[in-house]
């Protein structure tokens, strides 16, 4: 299924750049919609964003009360930690880059390795993960919860009454606050829109520079991540497709096997969910494992390990400038206040 997913993503690839001849019209840009989708079994409400808010602000859920989602994604800034890789429980490191919150609602599949279909199923994996979070299990995350008294008012809002106080709900709940964290009305989404005046001229010259080297054979839709897929179909391509760059090498881009990490499948290796491309200025380093510092280099990295082109200075500096025109207005975020904690919730 992967490997024709990847054919997939190819094919998408040559039609869209067959006739592009640099002309930026041969893609379909799209804005960023002004609300993200939601599943049919958690519709977005108010009360499941209140209480999906102070899980996500939360430490109490980490085996020592000192991580939580927000630790490795500042709200208050780019949605990440400006980390190469994210520092968990008793000062371990994970293997991978943080990505953005900001915007994962529109990602075909969520994690880098793509190991979660939905936003509700990503919010169970850190933390249980024994670097991220540490907890044993999510029967003792929720358990922390349930241990708060503070906190069923708030469940029983978002949920109703009865035994509403559970793992799932807490997910929907995390979910529904994520799908908050979106940045339409950017320069881009304003140009595409018509207003012809949102992007400077490099800026354009940069959009029209995007399509026609073939960066847009992978970064395509509202969000620069790829298609439209049926839900729980991730986007996949293969990184690096041109391991002889000397980018590759530099930035031990292959160490990291990518999706094989998850599935233990060998025609997964090297396959990564390709990540949007929104608000970049606030996301260095870059790559899987943020191993590149700036946004110029990162353009040309991906010109040489994946279309094993080397780009010229005027054609980095454009396609910066294009990427930098996908900066969206952040929502605007206040700290939650969370409920008192018991005195033994943290005893072992």
């Amino acid at each position: 299924m992967n490997v024709l997913r990847t054919r997939m993503a190819i094919l998408v690839a040559g039609t869209l750049l067959s006739g592009a001849a640099g002309a930026q019209g041969a893609v379909q840009w799209q804005s960023l919609p002004s609300a993200a989708p939601a599943p049919a079994d958690n519709p977005t409400t108010q009360a499941k964003v209140r209480l999906g808010k102070m899980l996500f602000f939360d430490p109490r859920f980490s085996s020592t009360g000192t991580v939580s989602c927000f630790s490795c994604h500042n709200v208050m800034e780019g949605g990440d930690d400006h980390r190469p890789v994210s520092i968990g429980v008793e000062a371990q490191r994970g293997g991978r880059n943080a990505p953005t919150v900001f915007n994962a609602a529109f990602l075909s599949v969520q994690f880098w390795d793509g190991r979660a279909a939905t936003l509700e199923d990503q919010a169970k994996g850190p933390p249980v993960n024994p670097i991220e979070m540490g907890m044993k299990g999510l029967t003792e995350v929720i358990y922390r919860i349930q241990r708060i008294p503070g906190y069923r008012p708030y469940f029983e809002q978002a949920f109703g009454s009865g035994d509403v106080v559970t793992m799932d709900n807490a997910a929907k709940a995390i979910a529904a606050y994520e799908r908050t964290l979106i940045t339409p009305g950017s320069a881009y989404d304003r140009y595409v829109e018509g207003d012809h005046t949102a992007l400077t001229a490099q800026q354009v010259r940069g959009m029209s520079t995007f399509a026609a080297v073939g960066c847009a054979s992978c970064h395509q839709g509202p969000n620069l991540s790829g298609p439209a897929l049926p839900t729980s179909q991730g986007f996949f391509m293969k990184f690096p497709v041109y391991p002889q760059s000397p980018y590759v090498a530099k930035y031990d881009l292959m160490k990291d096997s990518g999706r094989y990490e998850a599935t233990h499948n060998p025609a997964d290796r090297n396959l990564w969910r390709v990540p949007g491309l929104r608000n970049l200025a606030y996301t260095a380093p870059y790559m899987h494992n943020g191993s590149v510092k700036s946004l110029p280099e990162a353009v040309r990295v991906m010109a040489s390990a994946q279309l094993n082109r080397t780009l010229t200075a005027q054609q980095v500096g454009d396609i910066t400038a294009f990427l930098q025109s996908l900066t969206g207005p952040f929502p605007k975020q206040t700290m939650p206040r969370l409920p008192p904690t018991p005195g033994n919730l943290l005893a072992r």
